[in-house]
């Protein structure tokens, strides 16, 4: 940025920012010096008086007062109105009161003592009765103007908070102002890097212009929930050096019409004036989805401050030197002729990290907190497939939280499993169950885990527990063991195995079938729908038969429209779903049968301890060869 414009910028706000101390220190002095005034004719002489009778008896009644002036025993008599105040030679002091109206000297001419031999000093109160019969009648004048200024100053403030409307609410950042940067942020390297260009390029501009390098408009940040897109905007504002003004996509919107559009205008209007400069916007979708039919006509305010925004980033008035950064977890919803070159140049895709990635937030998020030696890094690594950015992060202060709980100096590898599984399940719940139903739960778990154990593809268990979380009675843990990418026909046919172990072993057991397989069961079928309608692994071949998700024709909703299969097709991916899950099931029953003597000890085994660990369980089933 050029030096003169931020001079002039800070010059301004310095103007304003003095104006209005000016302004707040005259209004503190008014009502200092109105204070001082009611101070000194008010409260002073009552503090005096106050002092004047500090060692003080009793009021001494006045015919006492004069036996003793007669007696010489009076050093000085003060005449403050109708309160007299002796003091005595040996230092006493008293107060009397003499009748108003009647002046002290002629009380002593009555009494047959000279005026002339009593040293006396009569108080002049003309200048307090004065003022205080003004104050009287100015100081409610004052109070009622007083209260009428307030209440227009409030009208004019709502007043110009109605015209305000169409201002940007945008927060900005100066240099410094931001203490995240990119070595906080950890598990997106390739987006980071993407980043680090569009930062480099407002720092370097003569580098890229040199070989013909044109600013790009703006990067889309497209990824789910929790995988820092937020973060690494924050890091950009850290690094970046140039004013940085952040904005979420529904603080554009207001019920008034054409305030969205407004707001967009005043936006990029203080962006070009500080460029270089970057804009942020948080949850674009909220602004950015296609534009459809509507029930404005396709003139709602909506569709009014996307086109505003279309028009600011690449419209007929070039927009140099001004980057929008935009995030959103519904990438596939956004407007086409927003996301087309020109406007948004690159749209960066973050996923769930990697190992590695998983390893790098840690480090970054343990930093301040205390871990006894014995914790693998590697291992929780490993055991949080598919955790974000957010989790891990929520995972760390968990077990932070868990160790203080439980008066711990250090964070142990067993505060770190339990977090972890608290993240992902929710808390543990004492819940009070019966002798039959810890039984029945039992042999569930117990089926699961031996099932997905002599399953060949199937990830090892590390987890298997009769405690409840959430809505479940019990759980059993099968992480990945290592990230995939693509999921055969064959582990997926596995899956649905597994999944129906629970059961498989409710009915070789009981002979009965409880409802607590009620999730299985649709995670089953869900698996072997997607498996017929979607991958095409079944009898009806490489054919795509499920529904294209879309907008409605109000242009907000979300919906999908069916696949327009015929009645015949219907029911044969009903068969095929069907057939899956039967062959699957026969199997997990087969299993059951042959290792019942193994689901015996499993079951009995969480009877007594309630929860396995991946050691306890292999030691009574073996460990188990991944393939």
């Amino acid at each position: 940025m050029d030096p003169r414009k931020i001079f002039n910028q800070n010059s301004g706000k310095k103007n304003a920012k003095g104006k209005k101390q000016f302004q707040f220190k005259l209004k503190v002095n008014l009502w200092t010096v109105a204070l001082t005034f009611l101070v000194i004719f008010f409260v002073i002489p009552g503090i005096i008086a106050a002092f004047q009778t500090i060692g003080t008896s009793n009021n001494e009644n006045i015919s006492q007062i004069l036996t003793d002036i007669k007696a010489g025993k009076v050093d000085k008599v003060t005449v403050d109105s109708t309160k007299l105040i002796v003091t005595y030679k040996d230092g006493g002091i008293k107060l009397s009161t003499k009748e108003d109206g009647e002046s002290f000297s002629e009380v002593l001419k009555n009494s047959g003592i000279d005026p002339a031999g009593v040293n006396y000093e009569v108080v002049d109160q003309s200048l307090s009765k004065v003022m205080g019969n003004v104050l009287g009648i100015v100081l409610p004048i004052l109070l009622m103007v007083g209260f009428f200024y307030f209440i227009l100053k409030a009208q004019n403030k709502g007043a110009q908070d109605i015209f305000s409307f169409g201002r940007s609410r945008a927060k900005v950042f100066a240099k410094g102002r931001q203490n995240i940067t990119f070595a906080d942020v950890a598990g997106v390297d390739e987006a980071k890097k993407e980043l680090e260009e569009l930062v480099d390029f407002l720092k370097n501009p003569a580098k890229y212009r040199k070989i013909g390098a044109r600013t790009p408009k703006g990067a889309l940040l497209v990824g789910p929930s929790g995988v820092g897109k937020t973060l690494l905007a924050k890091a950009v504002a850290g690094e970046a050096g140039v004013p940085f003004f952040s904005m979420a996509g529904s603080e554009f919107m207001e019920m008034l019409v054409g305030v969205g559009a407004s707001r967009a205008r005043d936006l990029f209007a203080q962006a070009k004036a500080s460029a270089p400069s970057i804009i942020f916007i948080d949850e674009i979708d909220a602004i950015g989805r296609q534009r459809g039919k509507g029930l404005m006509g396709g003139h709602d305010e909506r569709e009014q401050t996307l086109n505003q925004i279309l028009v600011e980033m690449d419209g007929f008035t070039p927009n140099d030197n001004v980057i929008v950064i935009a995030a959103t977890n519904r990438g596939d919803l956004l407007d086409p002729a927003l996301l087309r070159p020109g406007r948004f140049d690159r749209r960066i895709i973050l996923d769930m990290p990697d190992k590695e990635g998983r390893l790098a937030i840690l480090y970054i998020h343990a930093r301040g907190k205390k871990f006894a030696k014995g914790v693998d890094w590697s291992k929780i690594a490993d055991r949080t497939v598919g955790f974000s950015g957010a989790d891990l992060e929520n995972m760390l202060n968990e077990a932070a939280i868990g160790a203080a709980r439980d008066n711990n100096s250090q964070i142990s590898m067993a505060d770190l499993e339990e977090s972890a599984t608290k993240v992902k399940l929710g808390p543990a719940k004492k819940r009070l169950q019966s002798d039959e139903d810890k039984k029945l739960t039992a042999y569930h778990e117990a089926g699961h885990a031996i099932v997905t154990h002599f399953l060949k593809r199937m990830d090892p268990v590390h987890r298997i527990s009769i405690v409840a979380r959430g809505m479940s009675l019990g759980h059993t843990l099968i992480p990945p063991a290592g990230d995939r990418t693509h999921e055969t026909k064959s582990r997926l046919l596995e899956q649905i195995v597994a999944m129906l172990g629970g059961r498989a072993a409710e009915e070789v057991v009981f002979n009965e079938m409880t409802s607590g397989a009620a999730n299985d069961i649709a995670q089953a079928t869900k698996i072997a729908r997607a498996m017929v309608v979607e991958f095409g692994m079944s009898d009806l071949g490489p054919i795509n038969l499920g529904p294209d998700m879309g907008l409605g024709d109000f242009g907000q909703m979300e919906w999908y429209e069916q696949a327009q299969n015929s009645p015949v097709f219907m029911e044969k991916i009903d068969a095929e779903t069907k057939s899956l899950l039967d062959s699957g099931y026969k199997a997990a029953v087969k299993l059951v049968k042959e290792k019942r003597k193994l689901l015996d000890k499993i079951s009995n085994a969480l009877l007594e301890k309630e929860t396995l660990d991946r050691d306890d369980f292999e030691k009574i089933v073996g460990v188990k060869k991944v393939v």
